[in-house]
């Protein structure tokens, strides 16, 4: 078999009694990396198989999951918030990666393994955060309204009326308009194949409900930024950072503000939010160097 054809297995979690099923994916052999997607409405591992496919021919065994609400985990009505996500990332990890494993996460996905990493000491062994990011889009552009922001998750929840504006939300256009706007640098990449993908994701039975609650803020794994610098001072095992030189003001401000140290080392690179999926080719050389690093 190709090292880069994946093995797709499922994770049986329960949170607060009701039963979940996170899919998960392993490829490749070597040492131990488990990549985390960041939280979108379009979330899902198939965001980090670029550069999980090509890490797996230098030689890591890559694990790649959908977050319960994503991509093909169980979704529906579930609380979700970051107990949820950071009880289901320690056991996750606990049940399928060894003691000082690699971790590389995404967007949001970065809060977390950086929380597990200080509550479990030497889970991690290196830790590499791609266009890390703590607040919410809502909470991003129109600042903290918590009240505002519960409302509007009613409403998408509800039966008839929420599917719809969900719909609206989630429509080709909509989705090509933020990518544009976002996540890729480069406009062309966007295709229309590319997006139709990307809107089948979203349109998944159930998706509405994790998805609004990551567009309110409510899967926000910090409440400010202090707190997701304490996690960097120091970090709970060497960590890279890269940040995409094209990211959106706000998001880039607060990258801007990471500070770097012996322990974190910050590299700014081509891309923008999504760089770890439009970049992977350019970004996987410097990744696998810092994470084949002895110490």
């Amino acid at each position: 078999m190709n090292l880069t054809d994946g093995t797709v297995q499922s994770f049986r979690w329960v949170w607060r009694g009701r039963p979940i099923e996170a899919v998960y994916e392993e490829l490749g052999s070597g040492a131990p990396v488990l990549l985390l997607p960041a939280f979108s409405t379009v979330s899902s591992r198939e965001e980090m198989r670029p550069l999980a496919s090509r890490l797996a021919l230098s030689g890591f065994a890559c694990t790649l999951v959908d977050w319960p609400g994503f991509g093909s985990s169980t979704r529906g009505r579930l609380d979700y918030g970051p107990d949820c996500y950071l009880h289901f990332l320690g056991d996750f990890a606990a049940a399928t990666m060894p003691i000082g494993a690699a971790v590389v996460a995404a967007g949001h996905a970065s809060g977390y393994a950086l929380r597990l990493g200080h509550q479990r000491p030497g889970l991690w062994r290196r830790i590499a955060l791609l266009a890390p990011t703590w607040r919410g889009p809502l909470p991003t552009v129109m600042g903290p309204h918590p009240k505002i922001y519960a409302a509007m998750r009613t409403l998408v929840g509800a039966p008839i009326i929420g599917e719809a504006l969900y719909r609206v939300n989630t429509h080709s256009r909509v989705i090509a308009m933020m990518y544009r706007r976002h996540v890729y640098a480069e406009a062309s990449r966007i295709t229309p194949r590319f997006v139709m993908n990307k809107r089948g994701h979203a349109r998944r039975p159930g998706a509405r409900f994790a998805s609004a609650a990551f567009v309110t803020g409510a899967l926000d794994p910090l409440s400010d930024r202090s707190g997701f610098q304490a996690l960097l001072a120091p970090p709970p095992a060497p960590t890279f950072i890269l940040c995409g030189e094209s990211t959106p003001p706000k998001s880039k401000a607060e990258m801007a503000a990471i500070p770097s140290s012996r322990e974190v080392r910050v590299q700014w690179v081509a891309g923008s939010l999504g760089l770890y999926e439009e970049e992977a080719e350019s970004i996987v050389g410097i990744i696998a160097a810092f994470l084949a690093e002895s110490g």
